[in-house]
């Protein structure tokens, strides 16, 4: 699982230690959880080296995808479809929503119309997109420490996606509500 819009390193290490599989920082793209690539940067290396980093954009500038990969992630995020070059030795996690075809350039799908803002998944969306998807699909959108448990359950996706739905504020992670999200979602498993 991923908690998305981190902000700050010391919400970076308690994800990871809480049992985090990754992490996701916001880079150009309007959104009240963007930081900076040198931001990125640090929180990256706060955190041990077994934890995932991605980096999320809704850009459309290839200028803007070149910084976002100086940062040195694991896997970008994207909603439009930039090229990345395989030279980057990334892996591309496609954002889709309803209405949107599947890319054929993804090593994973992430459903999420809602980009941060808590607007719930939905479901015959995502059992389409499954059946028809060839990589892991990733469930996001309106999820809480309260909507995990049955999202995995009944959904059953590769991994599950959290930013709101952890915060005390935009950017600003809870820390129990981060622990209650990665307890509940694992006990399905």
């Amino acid at each position: 699982m991923k908690i998305c819009g981190i902000t700050r390193p010391l919400d970076a290490v308690f994800a990871e230690k809480a049992g985090a599989d990754a992490i996701g920082v916001i880079l150009f793209s309007e959104s009240k959880r963007l930081i900076s690539p040198e931001r990125a940067k640090d929180i990256f290396a706060s955190a041990g080296p077994f934890l995932t980093r991605v980096c999320v954009s809704h850009t459309k500038d290839p200028g803007e995808l070149k910084r976002i990969l100086s940062v040195h992630p694991d896997a970008v995020q994207l909603s439009h479809p930039l090229r990345v070059p395989e030279s980057a030795g990334v892996r591309v996690i496609r954002s889709v929503r309803q209405g949107d075809t599947i890319p054929e350039d993804a090593d994973a799908l992430i459903i999420d119309a809602s980009h941060g803002c808590g607007v719930a998944y939905d479901e015959e969306f995502v059992r389409q997109v499954r059946s028809r998807a060839e990589v892991p699909v990733i469930l996001a959108g309106g999820l809480t420490p309260d909507t995990v448990s049955f999202a995995v359950r009944t959904i059953q996706p590769y991994a599950v996606d959290v930013a709101s739905g952890v915060e005390s504020a935009p950017g600003i992670k809870d820390h129990a509500l981060v622990e209650a999200f990665i307890r509940n979602a694992r006990e399905v498993c």
